[in-house]
């Protein structure tokens, strides 16, 4: 799936080490991705710019922050956040020609490369947030190659880390014949746009415990025989999206009027008929369409 399996070596035990970090900012085999305002910034190939250090020193001395991704084969990638600039200068500095939502080019990269690309998008987003300390209002500063933050208030001194948002989506099966799964259409979708249901987990939730409680509230369906299939990082701007399968134990479906509008069964033919028109199983890059085609694909 998109957005998972990149191949950056994160270097946990080392990144802790200013000296370490600095020494990777001076090398000349480091690289440097840049992203303006949560957008990548691309070449003509349509491509993310990658700059060496050696040929970014002004690009690193106008970024807003520098963080540290990982090791490509022994050699550190960085990337940089360029948003205080105008787009124009950013791009200037980059050598970038547009800046664009990594989801829009994930049809024309590898999924390690789009992997890459929305983990630096994400850390990224995640520094602009955290400027400041929630506890005590103090500034705070970037640590551990950029994956924390302290707190520089006197007294306070919190040690801040990226927040992660997780979400269940769940493909619900119908009781009974025929194979049949349930879609909604939820409020500011497309006309004619049906998806999984989904929803975040609350706080003192397990995934498990979430699944039951969105589908009941969201959809009026109580599920049984839960089972995992699977994840997917979604940094939009944080999340981590955990997919299910799970039964339902009646078809009635009373869905709640504000997330969704409507709600129904759908056959396996009417999926396959749907995509004969061109209508896609979800979005191709989101765990979502990986649960359908996998259930267009099973027998029960």
């Amino acid at each position: 799936m998109a957005y998972g399996g990149g191949w950056l070596d994160r270097a946990g035990a080392l990144r802790a080490d200013p000296g370490w970090i600095a020494a990777r900012l001076a090398d000349a085999e480091s690289v440097v991705l840049s992203l303006w305002r949560d957008h990548c910034l691309i070449g003509p190939d349509r491509t993310p710019v990658r700059r060496g250090v050696a040929d970014a020193g002004a690009l690193l001395a106008a970024a807003d922050e520098t963080v540290f991704l990982g090791l490509d084969a022994g050699a550190a990638v960085f990337a940089v956040d360029l948003s205080a600039r105008a787009e124009q200068e950013a791009r200037e500095l980059a050598g970038a020609t547009e800046a664009v939502d990594v989801r829009a080019l994930v049809g024309g990269l590898g999924p390690a490369e789009a992997a890459i690309q929305a983990y630096a998008r994400g850390l990224l987003h995640w520094h602009r947030g955290q400027r400041y300390c929630g506890g005590c209002g103090a500034s705070t500063v970037s640590g551990d190659g950029g994956h924390t933050r302290s707190c520089t208030g006197s007294g306070c001194g919190r040690l801040l880390f990226p927040r992660i948002e997780p979400a269940i989506i769940v493909l619900v099966e119908a009781p009974g014949e025929p194979d049949r799964c349930l879609l909604a259409r939820h409020r500011g979708a497309p006309e004619g746009s049906w998806s999984t249901l989904a929803g975040f987990v609350e706080v003192g939730e397990s995934l498990e415990d979430a699944v039951c409680r969105e589908m009941a509230e969201e959809a009026g369906v109580r599920v049984v025989d839960l089972a995992y299939q699977g994840s997917q990082a979604w940094p939009f701007p944080a999340g981590l999206m955990v997919g299910f399968r799970a039964t339902a134990a009646s078809a009635e479906v009373r869905v709640d009027g504000e997330e969704l509008l409507e709600a129904r069964w759908f056959t396996r033919d009417e999926l396959r008929d749907r995509m004969a028109r061109g209508r896609p199983l979800g979005r191709v890059d989101s765990i979502d369409h990986h649960l359908l085609g996998s259930w267009l694909t099973r027998r029960r």
